[in-house]
């Protein structure tokens, strides 16, 4: 495994100076925004797909601090239902693809998207229940007419450019955003959809990341990993259970919030998920995300890179000598 970062918590750096960052404290890897949520800050692929000065400059600013792109991240909502934001956001994945390409990388990160209710719609609308049955009319368009057809023309798209690995973040308020709603994607378009697993998504809705880990192992689900931690609060819980639309800066009233690796759970924790992520076959790149608002992004990534350094699996497991 390699230790990795996403560097948009780095984003008022510039890449030089996020880069030695990095390198002088130990990281491996980078994932590197590049529209969508996550933003240019560090590689905008309209610029660099036109422009191969620029590129190889990006490429030697990378390689000359010893570190490897783990995947590009553009993540959206393709198929949202004002059409000029699905394709601001389709336009953002298409150049990832294609920058992924040029630049050898082979994970792309995205969200799979949330559709409207209806094709009279103008906001997504992410069912959470089953009844009453106007609930899974919605599910039937968003994933029968919407969701379905257009994966598999984005991952018809991606294998002509190379890439076979489209890992969505499982997060709710998009379609998909668990085991399950995850495999049936990868069933209906192929095995090009996978995961980019992020517990911190699965903690708050109840699920174990271990149990997830072990059945999305199974299936070769598995294309990257977002090393982010939640801290339940049990007294909000208890009041109001985990659906919280409470902002994410009003902690003290939250039913749940983001923290730094190792400040929602402890090191066995992490450790006990990575011991799953090695026998899943899993051996590729742990990418801190910081999204704690508790602690400045230095301290919390520092926070994060600390407590994974005695996490990882670094070295390959070897033979068993005892057996």
């Amino acid at each position: 495994m390699k230790l990795g970062v996403l560097t948009v918590v780095l984003g008022d750096m510039p890449l030089e100076e996020a880069c030695t960052y990095l390198e002088n404290s130990g990281v491996q890897m980078v994932e590197i925004g590049c529209g969508g949520f996550p933003g240019k800050a560090h590689c905008d692929p309209e610029v660099l797909l036109n422009d191969e000065e620029k590129l190889k400059e990006f490429q030697d600013t990378i390689a000359r601090h010893n570190l490897e792109i783990s995947a590009l991240s553009s993540h959206g909502n393709m198929v949202h239902p004002q059409k000029d934001l699905a394709e601001k956001f389709d336009n953002d994945l298409t150049n990832a693809i294609l920058l992924a390409e040029k630049l050898g990388v082979t994970v792309v990160n995205t969200f799979s998207g949330c559709p409207g209710g209806s094709s009279k719609d103008q906001e997504p609308n992410w069912v959470t229940c089953p009844w009453p049955e106007d609930f899974q009319r919605i599910l039937d368009y968003q994933w029968d007419e919407v969701l379905i057809p257009y994966w598999k023309k984005k991952v018809a798209f991606a294998k002509e450019h190379g890439i076979h690995k489209i890992a969505l973040e499982l997060h709710p308020g998009f379609c998909v955003y668990n085991t399950k709603t995850l495999l049936r994607l990868r069933e209906a378009v192929g095995p090009e959809i996978g995961a980019n697993f992020d517990p911190s998504h699965l903690i708050w809705q109840g699920m174990d990341p271990c149990a997830c880990i072990r059945e999305l192992g199974k299936a070769g689900a598995l294309f990257h990993f977002h090393a982010k931690d939640t801290k339940i609060d049990p007294a909000n819980t208890s009041l109001n259970g985990v659906l919280d639309t409470g902002h994410y800066g009003d902690e003290i009233n939250r039913s749940w919030i983001f923290r730094a690796v190792g400040y929602g759970h402890g090191e066995d924790y992490w450790k006990a998920i990575v011991s799953e992520l090695r026998m899943a076959g899993y051996d590729y790149a742990i990418s801190i995300e910081h999204e704690d608002s508790l602690m400045s992004g230095n301290e919390g990534l520092q926070k994060a890179i600390q407590c994974l350094k005695n996490v990882l699996l670094y070295e390959d497991r070897g033979t068993m000598y005892w057996a």
